[in-house]
């Protein structure tokens, strides 16, 4: 048995939060597609706690391998065989969801590819479905902490296509795939949990954590 297994801090000091808000969004059963399982500590931690959800891991055709030890070994009945996913390959190998998640992705890809990632669950989503971004992101323009603008900073000077990604901006590609940011809850460490949805709902925003 695989003993030293890829790990995340990050992953590991939000997990807690951001179950609390997942727990209150995916409430009813369905398969939630994750984009970007990474190493994944967030799917096993997710679906023991969530048993009423299907788990689908999704990841980079790179990166997919990553969590495959983790999954294997926590053998949960309601995690589904990882999958490749590049979301600039259409049709996405899982088109059936009912809820989508993703942490931390959206400073990492190129613009090209979260334009790609809004229009990939945009085909899917059903009407009752919502779509969980977490991660840091600008507010008109600024942003809400001067670590993250380090961290965007460090971002782009390591790889230029990446870095914190304007809320507006990310509005515009839901508007254009029949979304509408529904809620915006305040998460610990200067992150954000959008959540985007096909009913045109007032925005909430949430700042307790």
């Amino acid at each position: 048995m695989t003993t030293h297994l890829p790990f995340s801090q990050a992953c590991e000091n939000n997990k807690g939060p951001i179950l609390e808000r997942l727990r209150e969004i995916f409430s009813a059963p369905g398969i939630v597609l994750e984009i970007g399982t990474g190493t994944g500590q967030h799917a096993v931690h997710f679906a023991a706690a969530m048993p009423h959800v299907q788990w689908q891991p999704t990841d980079h055709p790179g990166a997919a391998h990553l969590a495959v030890d983790r999954l294997e070994q926590a053998a949960l009945p309601s995690i589904l065989p990882m999958l490749e996913l590049d979301v600039g390959n259409t049709p996405w190998p899982s088109q059936e969801f009912r809820w989508a998640f993703s942490a931390n992705t959206a400073h990492i890809m190129a613009w090209t590819e979260v334009e790609q990632m809004f229009q990939g669950v945009g085909a899917g989503l059903p009407e009752d479905g919502a779509f969980c971004l977490y991660g840091p992101f600008k507010h008109q323009g600024k942003f809400t902490s001067e670590s993250n603008q380090a961290f965007d900073q460090s971002l782009k000077s390591n790889v230029p296509h990446m870095g914190i990604r304007e809320i507006d901006n990310l509005t515009v590609l839901a508007e254009a795939v029949g979304l509408v940011l529904r809620e915006d809850y305040a998460m610990p460490a200067n992150n954000e949990m959008l959540v985007f949805g096909r009913a045109r709902q007032a925005i909430r925003m949430k700042r307790d954590t």
